[in-house]
């Protein structure tokens, strides 16, 4: 049998993050690092670390309780913060703030999950959680956009300067995924449907549990030569370019 292992999945109380945890708990023990008091649904692989994934104390309590389950060997990033501003409507403060608290989140799991690794002299994965608008912004979402585009930069630096210590750093860009708050828009806009199919090129929207899959692989040995890539999950969104002659 081989050892147990373990992950830290942050953001995974909901959403993309709660289908990652699972399907990581098919392979081992998943702290679920996120601000929630207690998780809406039970998995006997599972367990919560309540906090903020931009303390690095809290996030360090999490990867100390993986460690108790089994050898720390995948830390994903997926916790966000989806606030809109832009230059014509908030202070340069206020938008630095916001950039400034979706890159934490990826910044201190990056410090904490490479400095456990290099602690024990452990090979490792990290998946940093992007999106499409790192690279194509969507109006109104400038705070996000600048936040990804900087977690895409930091998951390639990241992957250079610990790729001789064995540690492997990707990130996966995804397009428009249904959760909770993706339903909650499309009924409040009937419309989207249509706008979605014709958005990515495989005529819908993303599952939760795609994207888990990809972030499994990444985390795996299958992936053991994988390192400082971003892998659009978006059904080919990314790809398309819109057409001209298109009626």
């Amino acid at each position: 049998m081989p050892d147990p292992q373990s992950y830290v999945v942050t953001g995974g109380a909901h959403g993309v993050g709660r289908a990652t945890a699972e399907r990581l708990a098919q392979d081992g023990h998943v702290v679920v690092l996120d601000p929630v008091a207690h998780l809406d649904w039970d998995h006997p692989r599972v367990e919560l670390v309540s906090g903020d994934a931009r303390d690095p104390d809290v996030a360090g309590r999490a990867a100390a309780a993986a460690e108790e389950r089994g050898a720390l060997t995948g830390w994903v990033n997926n916790a966000a913060i989806f606030r809109d501003a832009g230059l014509d409507q908030a202070s340069a403060q206020e938008i630095l703030e916001l950039v400034t608290a979706n890159l934490a989140l990826a910044v201190t799991g990056c410090h904490v999950a490479v400095n456990h690794y290099l602690s024990r002299g452990r090979p490792g994965a990290i998946v940093n959680v992007s999106s499409h608008q790192a690279q194509r912004p969507v109006r109104g979402a400038l705070p996000y956009a600048t936040a990804k585009a900087a977690v895409e930069g930091l998951t390639r630096a990241v992957a250079v300067d610990h790729g001789p210590n064995g540690i492997r750093t990707n990130a996966v860009a995804l397009g428009s995924i249904s959760t909770d708050r993706y339903e909650a828009y499309r009924t409040a806009n009937p419309e989207v449907d249509e706008q979605m199919a014709a958005l990515h090129p495989l005529g819908r929207v993303g599952t939760a549990h795609e994207v888990a899959d990809t972030i499994a692989f990444l985390v795996s040995p299958y992936a053991g030569f994988v390192n400082g890539a971003v892998l659009p999950v978006d059904g080919g969104r990314a790809a398309q370019g819109p057409d001209p002659e298109a009626t």
